[in-house]
């Protein structure tokens, strides 16, 4: 567990996450748990007809399994507040192995006795092919909500 303040972030600062191959359960399974079963992610065949010539992942597939391997960073001062500016830049593919930088944004005090933080996640593909970009807000507790307060 990673516990920081809001204070804690340092604007600038990135991290990198080992890397996840996506592989053909882990597309049979989202499209199950979801129902989206298009032809895109389901239908090898009918693929092979169209200009990318393979099953594509889910987008939302690489984005959970993007953001689910930054847990090592678990805060429990922090609290997700939602995404903003999410982008499916290219289609991954059964094989691809992703990972995702993490970059801290900005932080702005927020509430009396919690700021709002932003980081950008980026994710890659293989050899630094980006593939998806948005970036998560979190409500983050402050260390010294005194020292923190919110502009009027």
């Amino acid at each position: 567990m990673n516990e920081r303040s809001f204070e804690d972030y340092a604007i600038g600062e990135s991290r990198s996450t080992t890397g996840r191959t996506i592989t053909e359960a882990d597309i049979v399974l989202h499209g199950g748990q979801t129902g989206d079963l298009y032809p895109h992610h389901m239908d090898a065949e009918w693929c092979a007809t169209q200009p990318f010539g393979k099953r594509i992942a889910h987008g939302t597939l690489v984005f959970s399994i993007g953001v689910g391997m930054t847990a090592a960073e678990i805060n429990p001062r922090a609290m997700s507040y939602g995404y903003d500016r999410l982008r499916f830049v290219k289609p991954v593919f059964i094989g691809d192995t992703i990972y995702t930088i993490k970059t801290d944004l900005e932080k702005t005090p927020k509430y009396p006795e919690m700021g709002l933080y932003r980081a950008s996640y980026e994710i890659f593909k293989n050899e630094g092919e980006l593939v998806l970009y948005c970036e998560h807000l979190q409500t983050v507790k402050y260390r010294d909500p005194a020292a923190c307060r919110p502009a009027d």
